[in-house]
């Protein structure tokens, strides 16, 4: 889950309310769904957020949200933007990376907070929409120190995004001292070699240049000419991608957070030489164009469970941040006759409206959810726990009463995490090598693929954690799933049983003595015939057979998925099926 850093002297500030205290705002932003995760080595308060709401990603885009919930605000806000006077010409791009977006933005007073903040929020983009920069990378530059090209007789000035040799020209990047071309960058440069994957494939790199020369090696690296500081007062943005849409809208969450900084936003002209099917040849940015959708007012009694007037659904909307009238008669039509809908309007960073439940889900928010009387629904049938729910929990118990540290961890990870950093080949037959189910369009490269087995989770807390004391004893109860196309889903859904134990002393017979006496509560019987499995040491490896039947695998993990991960310690491990235990 996306995490923001907040300064709440600048949250205080940014919202006017001075007279809120550091617990009063934990409090409201529990009321926006952001979760309080602790103070940062700064004193800055960390929190969690859903990822959907990317536009609070920063402290002015919670300052927004928090303005909106005290009612200081109200309905859409799109900041004015003045004409163009920049041009981005677009020539010869790398096939990879063919769109490009960009803004202006003058009158800024950056200090060391608004500064944090803008890196920040420029990262956490990078690291969630822009994919670690592989679908969109951000550039922020002083734009004083651009100097542009006459793009023609009118007085406006232009750079040029196109694509050029590794052993092209040079530059100086960010964090450098001396001139270099950009296989220089990818091959020398700190910065450089992290993000060389990104063009590895690439017949040209990417480039971007004003008359002076080349300033900006996207996704990479902008150059130390343009270097922003607390001195600059103009901003020049541009951000490359692979996909328009992503840049456009990543573009619209940075503008919206200078705004609320006093900047002046001003728009930019991207002329394309060859424009993509889907787009003009010249397109003015940012885009602060807003959508619609249409919700009806008896799905949304039906979904909160309350009933409203028209008129307050309307106040609820414009206190979320959204416009909203009562849809025209001869608009689309209502889910339930003589029942009114209402067009909403939505603002530009608002990505995560797709849907016209993520508009009742606002609505709900304003109103409070937990101002909402809870009551029995109007069924005939009374609840309870289902008996897999049951056993996860009997399970779940004992191993606690075992030592363990029970764990919670997310189902989506990355293909890298279940197969590359546990030796373990993919699709092939051994416990975790399943053929994971991937997902489309996700957010982030952390979060590709579900999980086909629950140590990988395991092991990245230990990772996360080595800086706490030992001995580290975890266990999870979870969900995982793969590819079956014996199944009728084409997924085959199962719940797993995990756990590990790191400690300097640590060996087989521990992890097995814990797992014999889990078996035991359970009545059932135990059998550990050897085996082989990559990410255990051969020799210390055995199967994990239940009632006869092959479940699992325990063993000591081996030294090379250690190292991975960066753990001193060994580690013991064993996973099974949680069915085996019926």
């Amino acid at each position: 889950m996306p995490t923001v850093d907040i300064d709440t002297d600048e949250l205080r500030t940014l919202t006017g309310h001075d007279d809120k205290s550091d617990d009063d705002l934990r409090d409201d932003l529990f009321e926006l769904g952001l979760e309080y995760e602790g103070e940062t080595d700064e004193g800055e308060l960390r929190f969690e957020f859903e990822p959907d709401r990317l536009d609070r990603l920063s402290v002015e885009g919670v300052a927004r949200s928090l303005r909106y919930q005290y009612g200081d605000d109200r309905g859409v806000y799109v900041p004015k933007t003045n004409d163009a006077d920049w041009t981005i010409h677009v020539e010869d791009v790398p096939e990879e990376r063919p769109y490009v977006t960009g803004a202006v933005v003058r009158g800024l007073d950056l200090d060391e907070a608004s500064l944090d903040s803008l890196i920040q929020l420029q990262e956490k983009l990078h690291a969630t929409m822009g994919r670690k920069r592989a679908k969109g990378a951000i550039g922020v530059h002083d734009l004083t120190m651009l100097k542009g090209a006459s793009a023609g007789g009118d007085g406006e000035k232009s750079v040029r995004y196109t694509g050029i040799d590794r052993d092209g020209d040079t530059f100086v990047p960010l964090e450098g001292d001396a001139e270099m071309t950009p296989g220089e960058v990818l091959s020398e440069h700190h910065i450089g070699t992290e993000y060389a994957d990104l063009v590895a494939e690439y017949d040209t790199v990417p480039a971007i240049y004003d008359s002076i020369g080349l300033f900006s090696f996207p996704p990479v690296v902008n150059g130390r000419r343009t270097e922003v500081s607390t001195e600059s007062r103009d901003l020049f943005i541009e951000m490359t991608g692979t996909d328009q849409w992503t840049i456009d809208h990543m573009l619209s969450i940075v503008c919206y957070a200078l705004d609320a900084r006093g900047g002046t936003i001003e728009s930019v002209r991207v002329e394309y030489e060859s424009p993509p099917e889907e787009y003009r040849e010249s397109l003015v940015r940012p885009d602060f164009s807003t959508k619609t959708k249409t919700v009806a007012h008896d799905r949304i009694e039906r979904t909160l469970g309350i009933e409203l007037e028209p008129e307050d659904v309307i106040d609820l909307l414009e206190r979320s941040g959204l416009d909203g009238e009562i849809a025209d008669e001869t608009g689309e039509p209502t889910e339930t006759a003589g029942s009114p809908a209402y067009d909403v309007t939505i603002p530009p960073y608002r990505v995560d409206v797709l849907h016209p439940v993520d508009v009742i889900d606002d609505v709900g928010r304003a109103y409070g959810f937990n101002n909402l009387d809870p009551r029995y629904p109007a069924v005939g049938t009374i609840g309870g726990r289902h008996e897999r729910a049951r056993l996860e929990e009997a399970v779940r118990t004992a191993l606690v009463g075992f030592g363990f540290q029970d764990l919670l961890n997310f189902h989506l990870t990355s293909a890298e995490e279940l197969h590359d950093r546990m030796k373990v080949g993919p699709r092939s037959d051994v416990l975790g090598g399943g053929d994971p189910v991937e997902v489309r369009n996700p957010y982030s490269e952390d979060y590709t693929v579900v999980r086909t087995w629950l140590l990988p989770s395991i092991m990245q807390v230990l990772e996360n954690n080595t800086h706490r004391r030992y001995p580290q004893d975890l266990a999870e109860v979870g969900f995982v799933a793969e590819r079956d196309d014996e199944v009728n889903t084409g997924v085959a859904e199962a719940r797993h049983v995990a756990g590990a134990l790191a400690r300097h002393d640590v060996s087989y017979e521990d992890a097995k003595a814990r797992l014999q006496a889990l078996v035991a509560d359970f009545d059932a019987e135990l059998a550990t015939p050897p085996t082989d499995h990559p990410s255990f040491i051969d020799g210390r490896t055995a199967a994990v057979e239940i009632d006869g039947d092959v479940v699992g695998v325990i063993g000591e993990l081996h030294p090379s998925v250690l190292v991975e991960h960066d753990l001193e310690l060994p580690v013991v491990a064993f996973e099974f099926t949680l069915a085996a235990l019926r």
